[in-house]
C-alpha cells in the first residue's frame, strides 16, 4: 500500500477540503456532536455505572483512546516524514485521522457492553431459525450478520448511513478516517468462512466490520486508498487493514487495558499492591518524589506514566514491522508484539480472573440480557404486523401505532424482513442502559 493513496481525505459527498479547517478535523466535530456519541455517556465500559462516580463510562473511554491515538499518530507521522514517506506537512494528518477514528471506535456499541451484542444475536438467531413471520424473508447468507450482532458493523452503519445525511454518506468522513475505524474489513459471512477454515486467521478476519447494506460505502473508500483486496470463499471481496487501523486499535488496548486498573483498584475490586506492581511494569521512570502522594495519587500518576511507557512501546512496535504492516502480512497487534506485551498479558489475566467475573459486573450483565430481551420482545410484534400488512405503516392497527409514538421507533425505509430486522437492532443497540431499563420496563407493564 502507497501512504499517498491511504492519507485520501476525500468525503463521499466530494466537498473540497478546507485549508483552514481539514475534512478530518469537520469529521471528529461530527463525531463529537452527534448523538449516538453522547449516547455513550450512559453505556456500560466495564463497571457497572453509577456505583462510583469515578468509573469510566464509554463516552469517557472513547475521549481517552482519542487522546492517545493522536499521540500516538503524531509520533509515527513525525516518522514517516522524516523517512520521506509522507511529506512533512502531512504528518499532522496521521493523529488527525486516528484521533477522529478513535472518538468513534465504539459508537456502535450496544447497551450494557458485549453481553449486549450477545443478547442481540442470540434473539435474532431464534427469530430466524424459528422462522419469525417478520423475519421470514431474510437470505440465509445473511443472517450471520444477525446471529453474531457485531457493534464495529453497527458503528460504520451509523458513520455512514444513519447519521446526518441519512442514506447519502451518513457524516461524509474522509476516506482515511473510515479506513482508520475499520478493525474488520470484510463482510459477515466471509468472516464466518474464513475462520472456519483457519485455526489463526488474519488478525482483520476475526470478525466482521459492515453489514452487506453498507458494503457499497466501503467498497468506495477501500479503492480511494487502495486497500489490498483478496477473494473470500464466499466469492465477495475483503480487503487487508489500512496501517492506522493499528494505532488505533493500539490506543484502544493501552486504555482499556491500563485504565481498567485504575477503575478496578477505585471499585474495589483490586488492591493498591496488585494495580502497582502492574503499572510499574509498563511505566515510564517517574519524574516525580511520590512520597506525599495517597495511594489513589499513586494510582493516577503510575496510570499516566504506564500510558505514556505503553505508547512509546506501541510507537517502537510499529516502525519495527512497518513494512509488513505495509504489504498487508502483518497479523498481530502492536502491543502484542511490543516491549511491553508481557506486562500488558499479566494484566489481561488479572482482569479476566478478577475484574470480568465480579459479581457486580456479573449481576449487570445478567439484567441486561434479560431487559434487552423484553424490548426485543416487546417491539417485534410491529414488525410481524408491518410484514402481514406487506410493509405498509399506514395500515398497522392501533396498539403497533402507539407503541411506535411511544419510543419514536424509525420505520424509515423498512419495507422488507432485512431492512425491518436492521431497523429493529438499529433502535436497541442505540439504547442507553438507563433507556432500554425504562423502555422494558413499560413494555413489560
Amino acid at each position: 500500500m502507497d501512504w499517498a493513496r491511504l492519507l485520501n481525505t476525500d468525503t463521499y459527498d466530494k466537498k473540497p477540503e478546507q485549508a483552514e479547517r481539514p475534512s478530518y478535523v469537520i469529521g471528529a466535530d461530527r463525531i463529537t456532536f452527534s448523538a449516538p456519541f453522547r449516547r455513550l455517556a450512559n453505556k456500560t465500559q466495564v463497571h457497572p455505572l453509577y456505583d462510583n462516580d469515578h468509573l469510566r463510562h464509554r463516552l469517557i473511554h472513547s475521549e481517552e483512546v482519542a487522546s492517545v491515538g493522536r499521540s500516538i499518530g503524531m509520533q509515527v507521522g513525525v516518522w514517516l516524514a522524516n523517512e520521506t514517506l509522507i511529506p512533512c506537512e502531512d504528518a499532522h494528518k496521521v493523529a488527525g485521522v486516528v484521533q477522529a477514528a478513535c472518538l468513534a471506535h465504539d459508537v456502535g456499541n450496544p447497551p450494557f457492553g458485549h453481553s449486549g451484542e450477545e443478547a442481540i444475536g442470540k434473539w435474532c438467531s431464534e427469530k430466524l431459525r424459528g422462522c419469525s413471520p417478520a423475519f421470514r424473508g431474510i437470505a440465509g447468507d445473511r443472517w450471520q450478520e444477525f446471529e453474531e450482532f457485531e457493534g464495529n458493523a453497527q458503528g460504520f452503519r451509523i458513520l455512514t448511513r444513519l447519521e446526518m445525511y441519512r442514506n447519502e454518506g451518513g457524516m461524509c468522513l474522509p476516506n482515511a478516517v473510515l479506513g482508520a475505524f475499520m478493525k474488520y474489513p470484510m463482510g459477515a459471512e466471509t468472516s464466518k468462512r474464513f475462520n472456519d477454515k483457519h485455526d489463526d486467521p488474519y488478525v482483520g478476519a476475526k470478525k466482521f466490520g459492515f453489514f452487506e447494506a453498507e458494503r457499497g460505502y466501503f467498497i468506495q473508500a477501500a479503492q480511494a486508498m487502495g486497500l489490498i483486496e483478496a477473494q473470500g470463499l464466499d466469492g465477495q471481496s475483503w480487503w487487508r487493514r489500512h496501517p492506522l487501523v493499528y494505532l488505533v486499535e493500539a490506543a484502544d488496548d493501552i486504555c482499556y487495558n491500563i485504565v481498567d486498573l485504575e477503575d478496578g483498584y477505585s471499585a474495589g475490586d483490586l488492591s493498591f499492591k496488585a494495580v502497582e506492581e502492574l503499572l510499574s511494569a509498563i511505566a515510564l521512570p517517574p519524574s516525580r518524589n511520590q512520597s506525599d502522594y495517597t495511594e489513589y495519587e499513586k494510582i493516577g500518576y503510575l496510570r499516566a506514566r504506564a500510558i505514556g511507557g505503553a505508547i512509546k512501546a506501541c510507537v517502537e512496535a510499529f516502525i519495527a514491522n512497518h513494512d509488513s504492516i505495509l504489504d498487508g502480512s502483518f497479523s498481530d497487534s502492536l502491543i502484542g508484539v511490543s516491549g511491553k506485551a508481557k506486562a500488558f498479558k499479566e494484566i489481561k489475566d488479572l482482569a479476566n480472573s478478577q475484574l470480568f467475573t465480579a459479581p457486580r459486573k456479573t449481576r449487570l450483565e445478567v439484567k441486561g440480557r434479560n431487559v434487552i430481551r423484553k424490548v426485543l420482545d416487546g417491539l417485534c410484534p410491529v414488525y410481524e404486523e408491518l410484514a402481514r400488512r406487506n410493509w405498509q405503516q399506514d395500515e398497522l392497527p392501533d396498539y403497533e401505532r402507539q407503541l411506535i409514538n411511544a419510543v419514536q421507533l424509525d420505520l424509515r425505509g423498512v419495507d422488507d424482513a432485512y431492512s425491518a430486522l436492521h431497523s429493529l437492532t438499529d433502535f436497541v443497540s442505540g439504547m442507553t442502559d438507563r433507556y432500554a431499563v425504562q423502555v422494558s420496563d413499560m413494555l413489560s407493564g
